[in-house]
């Protein structure tokens, strides 16, 4: 279990304002935390740094 009472969390500059987004916190010693910005509270997903640079490489790839 990771401890995120000190994530700093952010939201894709590419959210909006429509509040289906994910939060980001990369602030955290050797994880990426990622969470459903409507349930704060809820369940959090970590993944490595690598990994984490991994997936937002390939969707930039993707992204016209």
């Amino acid at each position: 279990m990771v401890d995120t009472t000190t994530a700093k969390w952010r939201k894709s500059s590419r959210s909006g304002n429509q509040g289906n987004c994910v939060e980001v916190a990369d602030n955290l010693l050797d994880v990426v935390a990622v969470r459903d910005s409507k349930d704060p509270d809820g369940p959090v997903l970590v993944f490595t740094p690598t990994s984490w640079a991994a997936f937002t490489e390939g969707l930039h790839r993707e992204t016209p």
